[in-house]
């Protein structure tokens, strides 16, 4: 199911839309396209998390191979310049690409066979490459060219005098500081070195000038090292940002095996699922916040990093994403981690939106991050029925989060006199749908946004139950009146019966927007539903019909005149199109709760599962992309591995017992004769 061949690699411009991705739990990666150009500025052999999880540095950048055999040389790298020019072509020696527990590449070329793999360290900058030589007629060597990038993961690089030229080599490792304060550390045993710094110039990466960015860089070579293999042999090489003197690849790769079999060994033998939990594994980070347990233990906080490439950890996606991604995967320990994490940077009732890079402070505009949290405690007393932390330590954080909101605080929200969730002000969006251009909000939410009042009602659901088990009987009454009030204002201002669907808003003036959106699903599919079952089926019809596509659902349906059918362009096009029609994954796992719940004569959740998992083998191989374009085919855009995509994806699979072999099975049976 993740495996590419030749009639893939050798199309080159079809195999630069596949990629892979490996990742080392502290923010860092590497990662490229299945055959190796790199066609992003996020793109690199080495992108190391400097503060973990954040301040990112693409460091090397590529290490292109070279086969030696007397005076003939078979490339194995691929580069693309400017004006679209590929060279060397090292793709057209690649016969198989796939992706298990590591990706892994062979190449065939001149009776030469050569195995490749790539495995990240976890807790570590550090990437271990293997070269195994599995066929060939006498002794080879491999000559290794490092191109170095040395600079922000958000930038790129051109050539100029800030990169440091000089670089020490002893005992088969090379080492340089780029930048003038981070270690760059290449380890090839038996290998020799050839100091010749200089410039190669202009690498472009399409996918930005897709997006409508600058397109083009220079990376520095300071030389090149070259080792010989003979037939059987296994060259192990360490690429990292600490001295990897006296480490072996071999044991180093060895123990990262180990664990990544630990995390799918109790999963169900199917390939989709376990390929789901290595890329769960691939979202939860470090995060610099020290905990304490009622023992006084310490241990290091963790959390979700929303995206890959270019997210860091966001509120709303750590706790939409937390049941699937921890959960499903019974990592109960990281989930507690990250639940305690977000507690400790609660401010006036809200959790952050996301952390930033460079230290600075968290930001604090969202409304439904915060409400999520509910959510995510709720699935995590359901999963591990651990009372006393929930109690003990997060009980008093939900208490100063609703009393928050009933006072108010930041972006006027504040529970209105119906007992409903207001929030709002110009110039910010604060819900999910939170594209804004300067001063222009895309979607302008403001007043009260349906999936808000279905989350708010749940939450106070959530907390009511919670005090009663904590004895506070009397207050549990109150905030069940509290979410009865929410309750019935809701069914009487939120029903569309002209469209049958609920209003998406009603906004600050008190004036319903009727634009059919898929946030009405969390009023069907959350703890605490808000609409009765002949509302609901209304609902997953339309749903269905104008909403649903195999990869997720559109955002706005096709003959809305907002509608736009592709996202792409630079950032002015993409932002007003996030949410104009665009598909997004993570919708897949509401659509699915709510059919279970309400609509199984409307679809099955074997068919959701059994249209989706192609995409699994499409854009980065064995992850969930963030979004993809509205209209057929559905092309994979955004962030190529997206956290609650992920997520989402796996947790109704696990929850509604469904493996990509068992989906396709029972779907073919519910297709007529």
């Amino acid at each position: 199911m993740f495996t590419k061949d030749r009639s893939t690699l050798s199309n080159y411009w079809e195999a630069v839309h596949h990629e892979w991705l490996e990742t080392n739990g502290l923010g860092g990666w590497s990662g490229s396209t299945i055959i190796g150009t790199n066609t992003r500025r996020y793109h690199g052999l080495l992108v190391a998390s400097i503060v973990p999880p954040v301040e990112r540095m693409v460091l090397l950048s590529k290490l292109d191979e070279t086969i030696l055999i007397g005076d003939r040389r078979i490339e194995l790298g691929t580069n693309q310049y400017k004006g679209e020019v590929v060279q060397p072509s090292g793709y057209t020696n690649l016969s198989t690409f796939d992706r298990h527990l590591f990706p892994q590449w062979v190449y065939e070329a001149q009776g030469i066979k050569l195995r490749k793999t790539i495995a990240m360290i976890h807790g570590e900058n550090t990437v271990v490459i293997t070269y195994q030589l599995l066929e060939a007629s006498d002794t080879i060597s491999l000559e290794f060219l490092p191109l170095i990038a040395a600079r922000g993961y958000h930038t790129l690089n051109h050539a100029g005098p800030h990169i440091n030229w000089d670089a020490e080599f002893g005992s088969g490792t090379l080492h340089s500081v780029p930048d003038g304060k981070t270690d760059l550390y290449i380890q090839i045993p038996g290998s020799f070195y050839h100091h010749d710094p200089h410039w190669f110039y202009n690498f472009q990466y399409p996918v930005e000038r897709y997006r409508g960015l600058e397109d083009t860089e220079d990376l520095l070579n300071p030389g090149v090292l070259t080792v010989s293999l003979n037939p059987g042999d296994i060259l192990g090489i360490i690429i990292s940002t600490e001295n990897p003197d006296g480490r072996n690849a071999d044991e180093l790769i060895e123990k990262e095996e180990q664990r990544r079999k630990a995390l799918i060994i109790n999963q169900p033998a199917d390939e989709a699922i376990q390929q789901l939990v290595l890329a769960a594994d691939q979202f939860i980070v470090e995060r610099n916040i020290i905990l304490k347990d009622k023992d006084g233990e310490i241990t290091k906080a963790a959390s979700i990093i929303a995206g890959y490439h270019w997210f860091t950890d966001w509120g709303r996606d750590t706790m939409i994403a937390l049941p699937g991604i921890c959960l499903s995967t019974a990592r109960f320990e990281d989930a507690k981690k990250i639940l305690s994490a977000f507690s400790h940077n609660l401010s006036k009732g809200m959790l952050p939106n996301r952390f930033q890079d460079n230290g600075d402070e968290p930001e604090y505009n969202t409304v439904d991050a915060t409400l999520w949290y509910f959510i995510a405690i709720h699935k995590y007393l359901e999963a591990t029925n651990d009372r006393q932390f929930v109690l003990q330590e997060i009980l008093p954080v939900l208490k100063e989060i609703i009393d928050w909101h009933f006072k108010g605080t930041r972006y006027n929200i504040k529970v209105d006199d119906d007992g409903l969730l207001n929030a709002g002000e110009k110039g910010q969006q604060l819900t999910w749908m939170d594209a804004r251009i300067g001063d222009w909000v895309v979607t302008p939410r403001m007043g009260k946004p349906v999936e808000i009042q279905a989350l708010w009602y749940s939450a106070l659901k959530i907390f009511s139950y919670l005090l009663e088990w904590n004895g506070q009987l009397h207050d549990a009454w109150l905030v069940t009146l509290s979410a009865d009030k929410a309750r019935k204002s809701f069914e009487e201002k939120f029903w569309f019966g002209e469209g049958r669907y609920l209003y998406d808003l009603i906004d600050e003036n008190g004036e319903a927007d009727n634009t059919l959106r898929p946030n009405q699903l969390l009023a069907l599919s959350l703890p605490y539903p808000l609409v009765n079952e002949e509302q609901a089926t209304a609902i997953l019809k339309i749903t269905k019909e104008q909403l649903y596509t195999p990869v997720g659902l559109r955002s706005l349906p096709q003959d809305s005149a907002h509608y736009v059918h592709e996202y792409g362009g630079d950032a002015y096009r993409r932002d007003s199109s996030y949410h104009q029609g665009t598909v997004w994954s993570w919708l897949l796992g509401p659509y699915v709760d709510a059919l279970a719940r309400f609509g199984n004569q409307i679809m099955k959740p074997q068919e959701v599962i059994a249209n989706f998992t192609y995409h699994l083998n499409e854009a980065c191989i064995g992850s969930v992309s963030e979004i993809f374009d509205a209209d057929l085919p559905h092309h994979p855009r955004g962030c190529v591995a997206q956290a609650w995509g992920v997520g989402e994806i796996l947790r109704i699979m696990k929850a509604y017992g469904l493996t990509a072999g068992i989906a396709q099975q029972q779907k073919e049976e519910l297709l007529p004769a």
